[in-house]
């Protein structure tokens, strides 16, 4: 459990209208979007303490194969042991605090070595040599292992608890196990990365994706092949995500330009779920779009209180990326169009939100999926977690 929010910063009072259920809810005050004091806050509690989101672990595949990530504040090491474990290890040797791989960067060695002064570590973290090293007095080399974090492998996503204080994933997934396993994530094929950086704070992005209010007046490729006053919510479960979902028009077999799909429907997904797409925000910071013949996700890092890191990934099924003749761009395509919109409208947001007259308007009765966004995120801010934790 972290601790609440300075209220010099943020107080409960001004998270009032947030929280009233009487109501149908509103924005967060301007200083949830734009204060980098806020955002600090939310790193140690909302990134630090729940699980997030690392990537996808198909380059971590093969024993000895390891990278470094950021999550939160932090650097972290994930590496592939001999056993076929997927382990983390915060970036950080146990002798002189040398980071042990630059981040980013990626190795498939049989051990982990500090460039600074040759500390060796085994892959599962413990330290096997240390070189060169006049060990003092008592010295027990079974002490000083690497400091592991919790890993856990979800459908081919890295998920990292970075301080242990998190609930059971299992807890963060309730009720969505059952709508993400037809899909069948793991064994799908990324055909496409997009990486964006947006002028926009990280939870209007989320905002922006969990409704279609907008979708008329700014997405008429979208409304095209899905009418965006379609679907419904997911309701009545406990896990740490939100989400619903719309219909595709009776002519379009999936999300692109034509409606027509480029590669081929999921072995998966039943007949109705082919006539939808499923949009669901695990949060804090992964966002997945399921649809009949490709899974897209847009992946946050919070860069400042008002710019954010976004990558978005095509997943598609292998026997579509093995033919000679596919071709991505049908979905690509699409939704580099449409996420480019969805930047621009975000971006004015976070002009607006920035503004003296700012005062947080109603949410529409269709808007409640946001509603429940900003009364989690209110929730945080004045208990010090998520709901969950």
């Amino acid at each position: 459990m972290g601790e609440p929010i300075d209220q010099a910063v943020l107080h409960p009072v001004e998270l009032a209208d947030v929280l009233d259920q009487t109501t149908s809810g509103c924005m967060l005050p301007s200083a949830a979007y734009r204060d980098d004091r806020v955002l600090a806050w939310e790193r140690s509690n909302l990134f630090a303490g729940a699980w997030v989101c690392a990537g996808r672990s198909v380059q971590l595949e093969s024993p000895g194969a390891r990278i470094a990530v950021e999550v939160a504040d932090d650097q972290i090491v994930l590496v592939r042991g001999t056993d076929g474990v997927l382990r983390g290890f915060f970036n950080s040797c146990r002798h002189r605090a040398h980071e042990l791989i630059a981040c980013g960067a990626n190795d498939d060695e049989r051990s982990i070595q500090c460039p600074y002064h040759g500390w060796r570590y085994g892959l599962d973290g413990s330290l096997l040599s240390t070189p060169h090293f006049e060990a003092p007095e008592g010295f027990d080399r079974s002490r000083y292992g690497l400091t592991p974090v919790a890993v856990e492998e979800w459908h081919g996503w890295v998920m990292v608890d970075v301080t242990g204080s998190a609930a059971p994933l299992h807890r963060f997934l309730d009720g969505l196990e059952d709508r993400i396993a037809p899909y069948e994530p793991e064994r799908l094929v990324v055909g496409g990365t997009h990486s964006y950086e947006i002028a926009a704070n990280w939870k209007l992005i989320v905002e922006n994706y969990q409704e279609c209010v907008h979708c008329p007046r700014i997405h008429p490729e979208l409304c095209a092949v899905s009418p965006a006053a379609s679907g419904e919510n997911h309701d009545g479960h406990d896990g740490m995500w939100i989400g619903g979902w719309q219909d595709l028009r009776p002519h379009a077999d999936t999300m692109s330009l034509s409606g027509a799909s480029g590669g081929v429907m999921l072995r998966g997904v039943d007949d109705m779920a082919r006539r939808r797409v499923d949009y669901i925000g695990l949060l804090p910071n992964l966002l997945v779009s399921l649809l009949p013949d490709y899974v897209m996700t847009h992946r946050l890092e919070p860069l400042a209180a008002d710019r954010t890191a976004v990558e978005c990934q095509w997943l598609f099924d292998p026997g579509a990326v093995g033919r000679d003749d596919f071709d991505p761009a049908y979905a690509i395509d699409f939704w580099d169009i449409t996420n480019r919109q969805d930047w621009a409208a975000c971006e004015a947001v976070q002009r607006g939100v920035g503004s003296r007259g700012y005062r947080p308007g109603p949410f529409a009765t269709d808007e409640d999926t946001v509603a429940s966004f900003t009364r989690l995120i209110a929730h945080a801010y004045i208990h010090g977690s998520l709901p969950i934790s």
